[in-house]
């Protein structure tokens, strides 16, 4: 023999570590496939997304830019049309004449409201304002020296002047058209107008996306983001901040320089930029009417998480296509290892008949004696059934029977002959158990019939009196209304809470209160009807299986687990459900939930007073 060859059977780790390694590079190439698939849908649905958004941005800048220049531009004739009027010059001419400059305030003031300006007001040649339409209103421009304004400036200079910025006096930000009043060459005043824009902002916010208006300096001067305004993007230098103090344009503003960065710039005004750390989106287009530009920011967070939506779609939508290529793979290897199989099954199948045909008489001789176990448990279950259902009234007959005993020693009749009816409706009932009991088997159905809960509760009471006064258990009751009746048969549901009674009592043999409550009300149709104790509750573990065959929570001896199985199992014949919970301050409850009747039963003359025997019996 060759020596090696026991040592090549012998070492089936190398085997598994050779197909491990010639396994390595479908893994690499179906890993390689997931990868590009997921990078190919991010690309497409980054890009078509881009292209939307840049749709969508293109739309908005003309609709807005379009309204912008027009609101810039509808005032342009103003001020050349107080040029006309011979008001305006006057004044000029004599600044002084006061009657005259408050017939120039009240001009002002109407032609502005018919022209829908903020303000409309004249200055002097040395840049004083002498007039305007808010001459009476806090914060005019009256008197004010505004030659500092560059709108004023350019006025003087060039004939007109345009400007943004925050109101000296008014403290709100405007956009200032001025006009100089001359005579021959030589400049005599300046008329200005203040259009309020803030309308446009306004309109802005209700467009999706933010919109920001950004003036010469790269500062923010409009914007539907608060936070961004009067901002610039980049820092000013030296020379526009020593403009911007000479003309105030942005008030106090601290012109905090924005965190905008460029990242990538897809068209010549189109780019994408961080803002505050967010990739945004950023379409710009330039004003005709000013040297503005309008610019539209989109949020690219949702397009970034749609993009990953979609590589992941593309993954698995990969990942599919390759487990379908590895389950033919597999199919076809199955196939060939299921003809290779056959053979062996076909070899163990001759061994398995034999083995089969041993078992088989094994089961035949176990289920018989399974068969006969059953019978005897059915049996035994069925005599324990009979003497706990017995032995209820037999222990309620015997209480009648001592309380009738001294009842006759004080000579009340009366008294014992209802203790004597009472142990006769005792009989009955034993003869209508033994009844059903003898047909339990057959599962027949208990005749229902209106039974009044309160005669009900009082016959339970005088079962369990002997026990409920051995271990001083207070018994309350409270049935409202007190008629309520429920449809079932008298002598099971006697049964029902005699049995439910004296498991609590028992509950509370050692407990410091011992309280059993009866408690009934009716709900849609139904009546409830609760049993509560004040007893250390049910044990967890037995609650799940309380409604089981010979499951207890009692020492052993001292019951058989078969009360409450059969409770459950008369109330449903009555058409109701009884169940089980602790209570969270302690004790347990048990719920009997049972059809109400429709007619109300009301007592009977000739039955004896219950609380006269049970109180007899108390005595006892």
């Amino acid at each position: 023999m060759n020596p090696r060859e026991p040592a090549r059977r012998l070492d089936p780790h190398s085997d598994q570590a050779t197909r491990g390694w010639r396994g390595l590079p479908r893994w690499g190439g179906a890993l390689a496939l997931l990868a590009v698939a997921a990078f190919a849908g991010y690309q497409v649905a980054m890009q078509t997304g881009l292209a939307r958004l840049r749709e969508a941005a293109d739309h908005r800048l003309d609709m807005l830019a379009t309204g912008l220049d027009a609101d810039l531009a509808r005032f342009d004739y103003l001020p050349a049309l107080l040029e006309m009027t011979p008001l305006v010059p006057a004044l000029l001419g004599t600044p002084s004449d006061t009657r005259l400059r408050d017939s120039v305030n009240r001009y002002l003031d109407g032609v502005n409201a018919a022209a829908g300006a903020e303000m409309l007001y004249v200055l002097d040649a040395s840049g004083t304002s002498l007039a305007a339409s808010d001459w009476d209103k806090p914060g005019t421009t009256v008197g004010q020296d505004l030659s500092f304004r560059p709108y004023v400036i350019d006025a003087l200079g060039q004939g007109r002047g345009r400007f943004y910025g925050v109101g000296i006096t008014s403290k709100k930000p405007g956009y200032y058209l001025s006009y100089a009043l001359r005579r021959g060459q030589a400049s005599r005043g300046v008329v200005a107008v203040k259009i309020n824009l803030e309308e446009a902002e306004r309109a802005w916010r209700k467009l999706p996306g933010d919109v920001a208006l950004i003036d010469q300096r790269g500062v923010v001067i409009l914007s539907t983001r608060e936070d961004i305004k009067f901002r610039p993007l980049l820092p000013l230098d030296a020379l526009q901040r020593a403009e911007v103090l000479r003309s105030r344009p942005y008030g106090e503003a601290a012109l905090q320089p924005l965190r905008w960065t460029q990242k990538e710039a897809l068209d010549r005004d189109v780019q994408v930029i961080s803002l505050d750390g967010v990739d945004q989106l950023a379409s710009a287009r330039t004003l005709r009417g000013a040297p503005w530009q309008l610019v539209v920011l989109d949020n690219l967070a949702p397009l970034h998480l749609a993009a990953r939506n979609a590589a992941i779609t593309a993954g698995l939508a990969m990942t599919v296509l390759l487990l379908v290529a590895v389950a033919l793979w597999q199919r076809r290897r199955a196939v060939r290892q299921k003809l290779a199989n056959q053979a062996a099954l076909q070899a163990a199948h001759d061994t398995l008949e034999s083995t089969v045909a041993a078992r088989t008489a094994q089961l035949r001789a176990a289920q018989g004696e399974l068969v006969h176990a059953g019978k005897m448990a059915a049996l035994g279950q069925m005599s324990a059934g009979v003497v706990h259902e017995l032995n209820q009234p037999l222990t309620a007959m015997r209480t009648l029977s001592e309380s009738a005993a001294i009842l006759l020693d004080k000579n009340r009749l009366d008294d014992v002959r209802g203790n004597l009816e009472r142990i006769r409706g005792m009989v009955d009932r034993l003869a209508r158990l033994t009844s059903q009991l003898r047909t339990f088997a057959y599962k027949s159905e208990l005749p229902l019939a209106p039974v009044l809960l309160s005669h009900a509760i009082a016959d339970a009471q005088v079962i369990v009196a002997e026990a409920s006064r051995k271990h001083r258990v207070a018994i309350e009751v409270d049935v409202q209304p007190a008629t309520l009746s429920v449809m079932a048969e008298e002598a099971a549901l006697g049964s029902v809470l005699a049995n439910l009674m004296r498991n609590a009592i028992d509950a509370m043999q050692d407990a410091p209160v011992r309280k059993l409550r009866l408690q009934a009300r009716p709900k849609e149709g139904r009546v409830l009807l609760s049993v509560t104790d004040t007893g250390p509750g049910i044990r967890p573990d037995i609650l799940q299986r309380l409604f089981e065959p010979f499951v207890t929570g009692k020492a052993a001896g001292s019951g058989l687990g078969l009360g409450l199985v059969i409770s459950a199992q008369l109330v449903r014949s009555m058409d109701g459900t009884l169940r089980a919970a602790n209570l969270d301050g302690g004790g347990a409850c048990f719920v009997i939930d049972l059809p109400a009747a429709i007619a109300v039963i009301h007592d009977s003359s000739s039955q004896p007073p219950v609380s006269d025997a049970f109180s007899i019996a108390q005595q006892e």
